[in-house]
């Protein structure tokens, strides 16, 4: 069984521990500077901020691939009466 990694699977197990392990890694740095510099704010900043890029992560994760249409048809196409293909004397 092969799996292609290019394309998203739509995990929702993956997407919530992006957000859980954002708001844990940047919930303890926060707790550290709150003890650290002695202040009661950081926390809720580090959570937030944590909230945030792991928010982030899904979306890149998960977003939709390009589309992949067709492609439009090309200015330099031969088929066109406007465009001539060899080049014409100048005006007198």
């Amino acid at each position: 069984m092969t799996e292609d990694h290019d394309t998203p699977r739509g995990d929702p197990w993956n997407a919530f521990g992006y957000v859980v392990a954002g708001v844990l890694l940047y919930g303890l740095v926060g707790f550290g500077l709150d003890r650290w510099w002695g202040t009661g704010f950081m926390v809720a900043i580090g959570i937030m901020c944590g909230a945030v890029l792991g928010l982030y992560m899904t979306w890149a994760r998960f977003k939709a691939p390009p589309d992949t249409g067709p492609a439009p048809p090309s200015s330099t196409s031969t088929d066109s009466p406007s465009s001539p293909s060899h080049p014409t004397e100048p005006q007198r």
